[in-house]
């Protein structure tokens, strides 16, 4: 049975549902082995990237493995590539196996297993790791979608932490009838539609369906001549998100110029509060990509960094 440190907090991934069903995997295993409530707080790349890790421990989920996480008493639990090999954390990694499936193994060390997580876990790993030739791909992607759709806090305070309340919810009826209808629609939309932003980069415009599965048909299908293809979404709070997609490995080599990261095919990275509208981003997006050097880090204002820290804590 795997030694673990009790964490101060538990980070992980905001943008899918692997960092979803990760994060209270864990805080559900730390509640067994520990005892009370340990925080969850969940991040994009770019604002973890700029946060201050000052906690003496923590456990973290779906995000790559990096120096500055190699800490004692720290434990990361990832499935992306990376080149630094753990000399205080403890690293527990496999390129093949999702985060969430991950952190379930682990918490069926401790006898945290059941059916309904089984089941959960399975399709988490087949829609994160874009398992094309699993039977569940299709249903698999309805339930990574609804974290897209009602944002990774709305679904954390609908399900409380009973992860398991996400499998055969009501919501996924919604899910799949927007498949059959509107990814047929948007894909010939979306094929009509692709923009240059630089020779090896197209930009998907998107008006209805489930952007990620058309934009893997697009390349798929060879429906266009960029080796990379783009879609912009914008949140809430008006924050532009740009998601990155391959099939020869280049996604994440993009992404990482916005700061971003992810998987090699399937990368993200959160544009600055500054661009606020797809066009903005579209323009900020050519700007970057034209420059022959990677650009520093944008620097967002501390308000902007307390306001993310807060919402994590929530």
């Amino acid at each position: 049975m795997t030694t673990l440190p009790r964490p101060e907090v538990i980070f992980t991934h905001e943008s899918d549902l692997d960092g979803l069903v990760a994060g209270a995997l864990l805080q559900r295993l730390a509640r067994h082995v520990f005892g009370g409530e340990v925080r969850v707080e969940a991040y994009h790349y770019n604002f973890w990237r700029q946060r201050e890790l000052k906690e003496r421990s923590a456990w973290v989920a779906d995000f790559a493995f990096e120096a500055r996480v190699d800490k004692p008493d720290w434990v990361v639990i990832d499935h992306h590539v990376t080149d630094v090999a753990p000399k205080n954390a403890l690293l527990i990694h496999d390129l093949n196996k999702s985060a969430g499936l991950l952190c379930h193994e682990l918490c069926k060390e401790h006898g945290l297993g059941s059916a309904a997580l089984d089941r959960l876990v399975h399709l988490n790993n087949v829609a994160d790791l874009f398992l094309e030739d699993d039977p569940d791909f299709l249903l698999a992607g309805d339930y990574a979608n609804l974290v897209k759709i009602y944002q990774f806090r709305n679904l954390q305070a609908l399900i409380g932490n009973e992860i398991e309340r996400l499998l055969d919810h009501p919501l996924l009826e919604v899910m799949a009838v927007k498949r059959r209808v509107e990814n047929p629609l948007g894909f010939e939309w979306s094929r009509r539609n692709v923009t240059e932003i630089s020779p090896t980069v197209g930009f998907v415009d998107t008006v209805i369906g489930n952007s990620n599965l058309i934009v893997h048909q697009l390349l798929e299908r060879g429906a266009t001549r960029f080796p990379v293809l783009v879609t912009l979404f914008r949140r809430g709070n008006n924050q532009v998100i740009a998601s990155f997609r391959s099939r020869d490995g280049t996604a994440l080599k993009v992404a990482e110029r916005f700061q971003g990261g992810g998987h090699a095919n399937a990368a993200g990275a959160l544009l600055p509060k500054s661009i606020r509208t797809v066009p903005d981003a579209v323009d900020y997006l050519r700007q970057i990509l034209s420059l022959k050097t990677h650009p520093p880090a944008p620097l967002n204002s501390l308000e902007s960094l307390f306001a993310a820290a807060e919402a994590g804590r929530k």
